[in-house]
C-alpha cells in the first residue's frame, strides 16, 4: 500500500525566514555583496544552514525592497543604485527627516527620551577620535533612527526606513572617501538642542541643512570617483 503524498505547502518557521532575510540583507547593505553580485539559492541555503524554502522567502522579500532581482534558477542578483538614484533618495529622507525633527519638537519629549541622541552623538565623537569610521557611522545611524522614532509617525518613519537601505550602502561605500565627518555631532547637538527648547522650525531647519551638507558631499564623491552605481 502506497503511503499518502502530503499535497500541503511546505510550511516555513518565521523565525527561519526572518534570520535569512537579515543575513543577506546585511551581506548588501555592508557591501560585502557588490552590485551585480550573483547569489545562488542552494549555495545561500548551505551557507546559512537551513532549507531552500527560507532562503526564497528571503530572496522574495528583499526583492519587494528594491535590493536584489530574482532571476530564474540563478538565484538573485543584487541590484545597483546609480548617482541619480542617491540624489532621488537624499532628497526624500531630507524631506522627512526634517519634518521628522520638527514633529519630535512639537511633542517636547522628556530628558529621558533625547538621552540616546545625546549618546550617540558622544559615542561619534568617540569614534571619531579613535579613527574607528565604522563605530563612527554606527553611531550616527543610531542617532538618525532615535530622531524617527520620536517624532511618532509610524508611517513617515516606515517610508524613511525603506530608503535608509539604499542610502546605508552608499554611505558605507564611500565613508573612507569623505572628508572627515568632524561637523556632524555639532549639527546633530544643536538639532537636539532645538528639540529640547520645543523650537519646530529650529529643529527642522538644522536638520534640513545637516542632511543637504551630507547628500553634497556623497554626491560630490560619486562624481569625482566617477562611480556609474553603488
Amino acid at each position: 500500500m502506497k503511503a499518502a503524498v502530503s499535497t500541503k505547502p511546505e510550511r516555513v518557521s518565521a523565525p527561519l525566514a526572518d534570520n535569512a532575510y537579515r543575513a543577506i540583507r546585511s551581506r548588501i547593505l555592508d557591501n560585502v555583496w557588490p552590485p551585480g553580485h550573483q547569489a545562488l539559492e542552494q549555495a545561500l541555503a548551505l551557507e546559512l544552514g537551513m532549507s531552500r524554502t527560507p532562503v526564497r522567502e528571503a530572496l522574495v522579500r528583499l526583492q519587494n525592497e528594491g535590493l536584489v532581482e530574482i532571476v530564474p534558477r540563478h538565484g538573485a542578483r543584487v541590484l545597483p543604485v546609480s548617482p541619480s538614484d542617491m540624489q532621488e533618495i537624499y532628497e526624500i529622507l531630507t524631506s522627512l527627516e526634517a519634518m521628522a525633527a520638527e514633529l519630535a519638537a512639537r511633542r517636547r519629549p522628556p530628558a529621558a527620551e533625547l538621552a540616546p541622541l545625546e549618546k550617540a552623538s558622544s559615542d561619534m565623537d568617540k569614534a571619531l577620535k579613535r579613527g574607528k569610521l565604522d563605530a563612527w557611522a554606527e553611531a550616527d545611524e543610531r542617532y538618525h533612527r532615535q530622531l524617527i522614532e520620536l517624532c511618532g509617525n509610524r508611517r513617515l518613519a516606515g517610508i524613511v526606513y525603506n530608503y535608509w537601505d539604499r542610502a546605508h550602502r552608499a554611505r558605507m561605500f564611500t565613508l573612507r572617501l569623505r572628508p572627515a565627518p568632524v561637523d556632524s555631532t555639532r549639527e546633530h547637538r544643536a538639532v537636539v538642542e532645538a528639540i529640547r527648547q520645543g523650537d519646530a522650525v529650529a529643529a527642522r531647519e538644522l536638520h534640513r541643512a545637516h542632511r543637504e551638507r551630507g547628500s553634497r558631499e556623497l554626491m560630490d564623491i560619486l562624481r569625482r570617483y566617477r562611480m556609474n552605481q553603488v
